[in-house]
C-alpha cells in the first residue's frame, strides 16, 4: 500500500496518475454539448450505492473509469455557457494549476511551521484586498471557506465589539444585527450561532431595487436604541443572492457612523467590483466597512473554495484568537512568527490563497476585472431582451449579472396556475439537460433566475433558453387544460 503514498518514490506514479486524470477531465469539457444529462436521483443512486467500499479496485486508471459512470458522466458543468443558475462561476486554469499544486504538497495554513512561504503568500493577498477595499493601513483579514463563515467570523468580532464585554448584565439578548430583507441567509444563522436571541436580526425593507432602505434602516436604528437595546452590527450587501442589488453603501455607512455600529458589508459576490475596469464606482462606500466579505470563488473565477473575510482594524481579530502550546504558544507573537490560526475560526486549513495568487501573477487584476465585467454587460442585454418580450415579467434592472423573472401567460389569469407554469417550465428543463436557471420568490410568487457567471455565455443563449422556458410553460399549461376539460 505504500505505493500509494505521495513521495519521492512515486513521484513517477503520481505523474501518470495526474496526468491520465487531467486527460480525462479534458476530453469531457471538450466534448460536453449541454450542462447537465438530466439523470434523475432515482437513476443514478443505485449505481452508487452498489459500489462496495470495502473492496478497492486497487489502480487508479480502474478508478477513474468507475468515475465516469458515477460522477463525470452526469455531473452540472458550470462552465457550459447554458448554465445560467447559481452563483457557481467557470473558473480560470492558472487557478486550476494551482488547486493541483496545493493539494500535492498538502500546506496546512494554521501555523507558520506548517506552511512557511504559504503564510507570506496568504498574508499579501489579504494586504492586496484589503488594498482594492480601501480599508487603510490597519488591516487585516484571513482566507475562509466561503462567504457563510466570513459573515459569522465578522458578527463574531462585531459581537465582542458591542456586546457583553463592554455592556455586561444581560446585554447578549438584547444586541440588535440590521440587515435587509434579502440579505443572505447566513446572516441569521450566524446570529443563531453566535447565542443572539430569536428577535436579534431585525429586517430592514428594500426598495423597488431591492436595496435597503435607509430611511428604515435610520428608522429602526433610532427605535433601537429609544428601546434601551444594543445595535451591534449593520450587515450591508453589495450584491444579493437573488438580485445581485447593491445596497447604498455610503448612506449606510454614514449612520453607522452616526450611531457607533459595526458596519460589515456582505460582498462575497459583489467583490468582482474591485477588480473592475468599468463598474467599481458601483461599491463606493465599502471602504468605511469594518468588516467585508469576499468570495473569490464566486466573482474572480475561482475554484471552491476561495474567500476570505477583512477587517479595518486588525486588533478586531483577537476575539477570534486563542493559544496552545503544541500550536501557536503566545511567545510566538513577541517572536514575530506568523501564524495565521491566531486570526481564523478554523483550525487545519487548505492553502486556497495560492489559487488567487496563481491567477493574479499570471492574468493580472485587469484581467479578472475585464472577465466580470463582460458577465455584468450581459445581464443588460439579457435585461433588454426580457422587457421587449412580453412572455416575461422582469424584476430589477442588473445591478451586476442577475436577472429575475416570471413567463407570464397570455391566456392566463390564475397567479398561482402561473406559479406552477414556472415551476414545471424550470423542472423540465433541467430534466432535459438543455440549460440550468435557479429560482426564487418575489412577493409570495415564483420567478426564475439567470445568474451570469461565464463570459461564454452569449445573448444568443439568454434568447434560446427564454424561448426553451416559455415552451415548457406552454406545454405544461396545455396539458393542464386538457386535463380540466
Amino acid at each position: 500500500m505504500r505505493s500509494h503514498l505521495l513521495n519521492g518514490l512515486t513521484a513517477e506514479h503520481y505523474r501518470r496518475s495526474v496526468t491520465e486524470g487531467v486527460e480525462r477531465v479534458a476530453a469531457k469539457l471538450a466534448t460536453t454539448d449541454r450542462p447537465f444529462t438530466g439523470i434523475t436521483v432515482d437513476a443514478l443512486s443505485p449505481a452508487i450505492d452498489a459500489i462496495d467500499l470495502d473492496r478497492p479496485l486497487g489502480d487508479t486508471f480502474a478508478v477513474l473509469d468507475e468515475l465516469e459512470d458515477v460522477y463525470l458522466r452526469d455531473a452540472v458543468y458550470f462552465h457550459h455557457p447554458r448554465y445560467l443558475a447559481h452563483l457557481n462561476c467557470p473558473v480560470v486554469i492558472p487557478a486550476v494549476l494551482g488547486e493541483a499544486v496545493l493539494s500535492a504538497v498538502n500546506s496546512s495554513l494554521d501555523t507558520w511551521d506548517q506552511s512557511a512561504g504559504g503564510t507570506l503568500i496568504e498574508r499579501k493577498l489579504i494586504d492586496w484586498t484589503a488594498a482594492r477595499i480601501g480599508l487603510g493601513p490597519a488591516a487585516d483579514g484571513v482566507f475562509t471557506s466561503g462567504g457563510t463563515q466570513s459573515n459569522l467570523q465578522a458578527l463574531l468580532l462585531a459581537r465582542e465589539e458591542a456586546g457583553p464585554g463592554r455592556e455586561g448584565g444581560d446585554s447578549l439578548g438584547r444586541l440588535r444585527v440590521f440587515a435587509s430583507e434579502v440579505s443572505h441567509f447566513s446572516v441569521r444563522k450566524s446570529a443563531k450561532l453566535l447565542g443572539l436571541g430569536p428577535d436579534a436580526v431585525v429586517t430592514v425593507p428594500v426598495d423597488h431595487d431591492k436595496r435597503m432602505q435607509t430611511v428604515a434602516l435610520a428608522h429602526e436604528l433610532e427605535r433601537c436604541r429609544q428601546d434601551g437595546l444594543i445595535p451591534m452590527a449593520v450587515v450591508a450587501t453589495a450584491g444579493t443572492t437573488d438580485f445581485g442589488s447593491i445596497d447604498p453603501l455610503p448612506e449606510i455607512a454614514g449612520l453607522c457612523a452616526q450611531y457607533g455600529v459595526w458596519m460589515h458589508v456582505d460582498a462575497a459576490y459583489g467583490c468582482g467590483l474591485l477588480a473592475s475596469l468599468k463598474y467599481r464606482d458601483r461599491i463606493d462606500g465599502i471602504e468605511r466597512a469594518d468588516s467585508v466579505t469576499v468570495d473569490y470563488h464566486k466573482s474572480f473565477f475561482q475554484p471552491v473554495s476561495s474567500s476570505a473575510v477583512l477587517v479595518r482594524d486588525a486588533a478586531t481579530l483577537r476575539h477570534a484568537t486563542y493559544h496552545a502550546e503544541y500550536l501557536n504558544p503566545r511567545r510566538m507573537v513577541q517572536e514575530r512568527i506568523p501564524n495565521q490560526v491566531d486570526k481564523s475560526l478554523q483550525t487545519t486549513r487548505r492553502f486556497d490563497a495560492l489559487k488567487l495568487w496563481m491567477t493574479l501573477r499570471t492574468m493580472g487584476a485587469d484581467g479578472i476585472g475585464r472577465l466580470f465585467d463582460e458577465v455584468c454587460d450581459l445581464a443588460r442585454e439579457g435585461w433588454k431582451l426580457l422587457v421587449a418580450d412580453p412572455r416575461y415579467d422582469v424584476v430589477v434592472e442588473p445591478s451586476l449579472s442577475t436577472l429575475v423573472f416570471r413567463y407570464i401567460p397570455a391566456a392566463v389569469t390564475d397567479p398561482a396556475e402561473t406559479d406552477r407554469a414556472n415551476l414545471h417550465a424550470r423542472k423540465a428543463l433541467f430534466a432535459s439537460g438543455d440549460a440550468v436557471v435557479a429560482g426564487t420568490k418575489v412577493g409570495g410568487r415564483h420567478y426564475l433566475k439567470f445568474t451570469l457567471l461565464n463570459p461564454e455565455t452569449q445573448t444568443a443563449d439568454i434568447a434560446a433558453v427564454l424561448d426553451l422556458i416559455a415552451g415548457h410553460a406552454e406545454q405544461y399549461l396545455g396539458e393542464s387544460l386538457d386535463r380540466a376539460s
